[in-house]
């Protein structure tokens, strides 16, 4: 196997671990791109077919929540027929949407691609992915782990959203579906070459153990019931039904409002899509930044301390920004700021998440919180586009968003402060 021979040549140098992040990082770089593309698209679209932005957010939130419903199943069918076939499976999902895309002239097209289709093949870049990657490989390091997966929704926006833009200006709509196609066409080789099911598979230890392990088993032989299992067990703990409610004002105060109607925003104020998606791309630079930041310190830091002023400061800055002079500097303040608070939450969800319920519990645990994080994007991406039809501004939208984040990090405070404690059968 070529990952067993790299392995072997790596041996000594670095450990296997970090190709296997590279490899998972790459993969949901490319997922990130496909979910950021409706920012650029909803203008064009409307141009297009005459589609307003109620009926275009309605497919965003399609997919949004798709990506959260089928998360833990996803999830659960890693464990059962592996991680690599899942993650491959995703992403030919996700190639089939956006090349059909192409054809599309209709509204339910539309639902059907950039709604069904890419909602549930982005779930190759779902957080319970990420959750399973880290704690598989690394025994330290987990956080920065993580933390540099979840900087691939910032790395993915930072690369993809210029170049969809110039798509858009150049090619259209349709530019974006085919650019899009593309890329994830390059990337599934990737990942069957070079990403084992997990260390013991190429006969090493996780990062920073001294023994081969391996995968810990669950009970059952469906991705029902190992997801439906977790779910049981999480369910009991009010831990989890605050992770829950927490992490979806993130997901509302994150891809629903921030990614899906940015560059609407900026365009009601005078603003053309190339600069709306620069300003997007800032904060995706900032968002990389912040994110691994995020990893390194749940690594040494208290998790549920880190997100009560990574709610708290959210909050803030989305109360603010709506009464800004949407002048460079407010918009490059609003973007260094906001960006490397932008996914730092996802970090300190997972390693608060570890710490409750366990390393083999969390990633099909954290796969449900995400879930709630996903419905809260919906909400924002389908309410935030019905109020700007209604009453032709974004501005409620901004600061129900940001009162919201003020909560969580009053939430997240009652999250119970305790070492790890796994979950019994």
């Amino acid at each position: 196997m070529i990952h067993a021979r790299l392995a072997k040549a790596c041996s000594g140098r670095v450990h296997y671990a970090w190709v296997s992040l590279g490899v998972v990082f790459f993969a949901m770089l490319a997922g990130v791109g496909v979910r950021a593309a409706p920012g650029v698209m909803i203008v064009p679209l409307q141009q297009a077919f005459g589609w307003d932005v109620s009926t275009i957010s309605g497919a965003v939130s399609l997919n949004i929540i798709l990506l959260g419903a089928t998360g833990p199943f996803l999830t659960g069918l890693m464990q059962v027929i592996g991680l690599k076939r899942t993650m491959i499976g995703c992403l030919a999902i996700l190639m089939a949407g956006t090349a059909l895309s192409t054809f599309m002239n209709q509204p339910w097209q539309l639902f059907l691609t950039w709604g069904l289709m890419v909602g549930i093949g982005s779930g190759a870049g779902a957080v319970g992915f990420a959750g399973a990657v880290a704690n598989r490989w690394f025994i330290h390091r987990a956080g920065l782990a993580m933390g540099l997966l979840t900087s691939a929704n910032a790395a993915g926006q930072l690369i993809f959203l210029p170049l969809l833009a110039l798509l858009v200006q150049h090619y259209g709509w349709q530019g974006v579906s085919v650019g899009l196609t593309a890329a994830i066409a390059l990337v599934i080789p990737v990942v069957m070459l070079l990403l084992p099911e997990s260390p013991a598979a190429i006969g090493l230890p996780a990062f920073g153990g001294q023994a081969v392990e391996p995968i810990p088993a669950f009970k059952g032989d469906n991705p029902f019931t190992v997801a439906f299992g977790s779910l049981n067990r999480a369910s009991k703990s009010m831990d989890f039904w605050l992770l829950c409610l927490t992490f979806g004002i993130c997901g509302f105060s994150t891809n629903g409002l921030i990614n899906t109607h940015l560059i609407a925003y900026c365009a009601d104020n005078g603003i053309s899509q190339m600069n709306g998606a620069s300003i997007l791309a800032v904060i995706g630079v900032f968002s990389l930044i912040g994110s691994t930041a995020s990893g390194w310190m749940c690594d040494r830091y208290s998790p549920r301390v880190l997100l009560f002023w990574y709610y708290g400061l959210r909050g803030l800055s989305l109360v603010i920004m709506p009464f800004t002079s949407f002048d460079p500097l407010s918009l490059s303040i609003f973007s260094v700021f906001y960006g490397l608070d932008w996914v730092a939450t996802g970090p300190a969800t997972f390693a608060l998440t570890n710490e409750i319920f366990g390393r083999r519990d969390a990633p099909v645990i954290v796969s449900w919180i995400f879930a709630a994080h996903q419905v809260g994007g919906a909400l924002a991406a389908f309410g935030a586009g019905e109020v700007r039809s209604l009453s032709g501004s974004y501005l409620m939208a901004f600061i129900a968003s940001g009162l919201a984040c003020l909560m969580a990090s009053m939430l997240v405070l009652r999250v119970s402060p305790r070492g790890a404690v796994a979950i019994a059968e």
